[in-house]
């Protein structure tokens, strides 16, 4: 199904393999994962993350043959979204959000589609949807979580200078800031002080903002561990690059400090 001029959000295809089976979705934006998806979705499919969760494809338009139909069918994917208008991964993340809740989901978990997190992990946030927590980060730095081969310059810009600048706009402390495995409550997304689908947030705005705002409403925020796995040699995943995308990064932050992103 085609969905298109809906006031900020992309226009995008629906590819719906199944109904909706729980209360909440866990919506993955890629594009060109190949191999790393499939080990992914796996991984999800051998613990048993379908009971928990509907599993979302949020996919930014991918021509490796990774989002066949076969092949997600097979991989227990509930619903592919495929984004035909413009914006990157903020346009990706837009329109997956906003399909889960017009779907009815109570709330939504995010994860990156390169395998480096712990899918395992997506029935702690649910739990903690559940126990009325609106924004659930999760944490690689966390006692319970792990970082393994975190490249050291990343690791740096996280804890001494992404993490400090979110939890001060947050006003509450947050340590793994630019993990995108992380959980949104419905009451959080329609929050008439919150409005996340407008066309501003296009690159990694959105995350940013949605990072810092729950907290500033009053609304319930925490961490929780995470696992996080950097391949231990050959080229990192990511679709960041280093100069254009950390300066990017860089100006987001501060924008995000100033209130830039708020209503």
């Amino acid at each position: 199904m085609k969905y298109a001029n809906i006031s900020g959000v992309p226009d995008f295809t629906a590819t719906e393999y199944a109904s909706r089976q729980s209360d909440y979705a866990l919506c993955i934006p890629i594009i060109n994962e190949g191999d790393r998806i499939e080990r992914e979705l796996a991984r999800a499919q051998s613990a048993g993350i379908g009971r928990f969760v509907d599993v979302i494809i949020c996919d930014g338009g991918s021509t490796d043959g990774s989002t066949d139909d076969a092949v997600l069918k097979a991989a227990g994917v509930n619903t592919l979204l495929v984004k035909t208008g413009a914006g990157r991964q903020g346009a990706q993340l837009r329109m997956g959000l906003w399909w889960a809740l017009q779907r009815g989901y109570k709330g939504i978990v995010t994860i990156d589609g390169n395998d480096k997190d712990s899918i395992e992990s997506v029935p702690l946030f649910v739990e903690k949807l559940k126990e009325g927590y609106d924004f659930v980060q999760g944490s690689r730095f966390l006692a319970g979580g792990a970082a393994v081969n975190t490249p050291p310059i990343r690791y740096a810009a996280v804890r001494l200078l992404h993490a400090p600048i979110i939890s001060l706009t947050a006003r509450q402390w947050f340590t793994d800031t630019t993990n995108a495995f992380r959980a949104y409550s419905r009451t959080y997304l329609e929050h008439p002080q919150v409005q996340p689908f407008r066309d501003i947030f296009q690159a990694y705005e959105l995350l940013a903002y949605l990072s810092v705002r729950a907290s500033q409403l009053g609304m319930k925020a925490c961490e929780i561990p995470v696992r996080r796995v950097y391949p231990p040699k050959g080229k990192t995943p990511t679709k960041i690059s280093f100069f254009k995308g950390n300066s990017d990064l860089l100006k987001t932050l501060f924008m995000n400090l100033l209130g830039a992103y708020r209503p």
